[in-house]
C-alpha cells in the first residue's frame, strides 16, 4: 500500500478522534471538511439521531453529562440503561438500577428515554419489573451477562417483549477464541456472555422477537458477527463502541441491509458519530442508521419520536 492509501485508511478509522480535534491537514488524504471544524459540525448536525445504546452513571456521572453530549452532537434522544455489571444481579439490584434511569427520564423528558434491566434468574421479579417500568414509560430491555439470550430462563422475557413489541439489547461478544474467530487471546470475558450463535438460536426460536446485537465496534469480530447474523432478519446490530476500523459500518450495511444497522454510542460519542459520518454510504443510508431504523422499531410499540 502506498503512503497516500495508508493515510487515507488510517484517517477513516480514526474518524471519531478527528470529529472534535480537526487533526491531520493533508488535503489529499481526507475530505476537506475535516480540517474545518465548523463545517464538520454543520455536517454532523444535518442528521437527526437516536442513540440506541447508551448508559447512565458508568463512572457515577450525572444525566447532565448525557444531555450535554446529546446537545453537542445533535442527538434527539438517548435510550439509557444501567445494567447490573457486577455480582449476581439480585432483584433489589436491578430495581435500583432502573430507578436511576426513571429519575433521569423524569428530569429530562423528551431527551432521555429508558431501557429497563433485569435478571432472568429471577423470573417472577423480572416480569414484575417489566410491567413496572413499561408503566413508567420505558421502551426496551437491556441485559448484560448473567444469562445467555438463548437460555430457557430467557424465554418468558422474550415472550413478554414480543407481546409489548419491545427490542431486547443484549451485551454480546464474538471474540471468545472459538468457532474460527480471528481473535484468539483471552479477554477474560464472562462465560455467560452471548455470542452470535446464541442470538441465532434465540432468533430461530422467536422470529417475532426484536433482538439487538450490541456494539460491533466494541471489540468483537464484526465481520464474523455480521456474516453469522445475516440470515436472521429479526436481529439488528448497533455500531457503537470505540473500535473505529475502516469499512466496519459499510460491511454491516452490505451484509445485513441498511435497515438492520442502528446508531448507538455505548458512551463513545464522538467515535460513534464520526464512523457513520465518514462511512462510504449515501445520505439516505446515513439518515436511516442515525434515526429512521430505530424509530421504526419504536413505532411498532407506539413509542416513536415524531
Amino acid at each position: 500500500m502506498n503512503r497516500r492509501n495508508f493515510v487515507r485508511n488510517m484517517t477513516a478509522s480514526a474518524s471519531g478522534v478527528l470529529l472534535g480535534a480537526g487533526l491531520l491537514q493533508d488535503a489529499a488524504a481526507q475530505p476537506k471538511y475535516r480540517g474545518d471544524r465548523e463545517e464538520r459540525m454543520r455536517t454532523i448536525m444535518r442528521y437527526r439521531k437516536l442513540d440506541a445504546h447508551v448508559h447512565l452513571g458508568l463512572s457515577n456521572d450525572p444525566p447532565e453529562l448525557n444531555v450535554d453530549f446529546a446537545e453537542r452532537l445533535g442527538i434527539d434522544r438517548m435510550y439509557l440503561s444501567k445494567p447490573v455489571t457486577r455480582g449476581p444481579g439480585a432483584p433489589e439490584d436491578f430495581r435500583a438500577c432502573n430507578d436511576v434511569i426513571l429519575a433521569a427520564m423524569k428530569k429530562y423528558p423528551g431527551r432521555l428515554g429508558g431501557m429497563l434491566t433485569l435478571n432472568p434468574q429471577h423470573p417472577k421479579e423480572s416480569l414484575e419489573e417489566i410491567k413496572r417500568c413499561l408503566g413508567e414509560g420505558m421502551t426496551g430491555i437491556k441485559v448484560y451477562y448473567q444469562i445467555k439470550i438463548n437460555d430457557p430462563l430467557f424465554y418468558p422475557i422474550i415472550e413478554k417483549s414480543i407481546e409489548h413489541k419491545l427490542i431486547i439489547l443484549m451485551h454480546a461478544e464474538a471474540s471468545l477464541g472459538i468457532g474460527g474467530y480471528r481473535m484468539k487471546y483471552d479477554q477474560k470475558i464472562k462465560p455467560n456472555t452471548s455470542r452470535p450463535e446464541d442470538f441465532i438460536e434465540a432468533a430461530k426460536r422467536y422470529p417475532e422477537a426484536m433482538l439487538q446485537y450490541a456494539h460491533t465496534g466494541g471489540g468483537p469480530d464484526w465481520e464474523y458477527s455480521c456474516k453469522a447474523l445475516a440470515p436472521y432478519p429479526n436481529v439488528y446490530v448497533d455500531v457503537s463502541g470505540s473500535n473505529n476500523e475502516n469499512n466496519m459500518v459499510e460491511f454491516a450495511v452490505a451484509t445485513l441491509g441498511v435497515e438492520r444497522v442502528l446508531f448507538g454510542s455505548d458512551n463513545m460519542y464522538y467515535q460513534s458519530v464520526g464512523k457513520i459520518i465518514d462511512a462510504r454510504l449515501t445520505e439516505e443510508q446515513k439518515k436511516k442508521i442515525f434515526f429512521d431504523n430505530y424509530n421504526n422499531i419504536l413505532k411498532k410499540g407506539g413509542h416513536h419520536v415524531s
